[in-house]
């Protein structure tokens, strides 16, 4: 498992590659169904305020989010 940067943890706000802003609700393990490839290090994120959830597998795409 790599390290992970400081900033990259449960509930922080963070810019996914779209530039989606999202808070992040789990860093974990993910089965892409795709492909069946096991990624050890997926970020699960949800718009601040709920709606639907999405995953960027790699956690190396994402960037932190401006403070409000």
């Amino acid at each position: 498992m790599s390290r992970l940067p400081g900033w990259l943890h449960e509930g922080a706000r963070v810019l996914d590659p779209e530039d989606r802003e999202g808070v992040i609700q789990f860093i974990g393990e993910w089965e892409d169904p795709a492909t069946r490839r096991i990624i050890p290090e997926a970020v699960f994120l949800r718009p601040e305020g709920g709606d639907r959830e999405w995953i960027v597998p790699d956690h190396q795409a994402l960037r932190e989010a401006d403070p409000r």
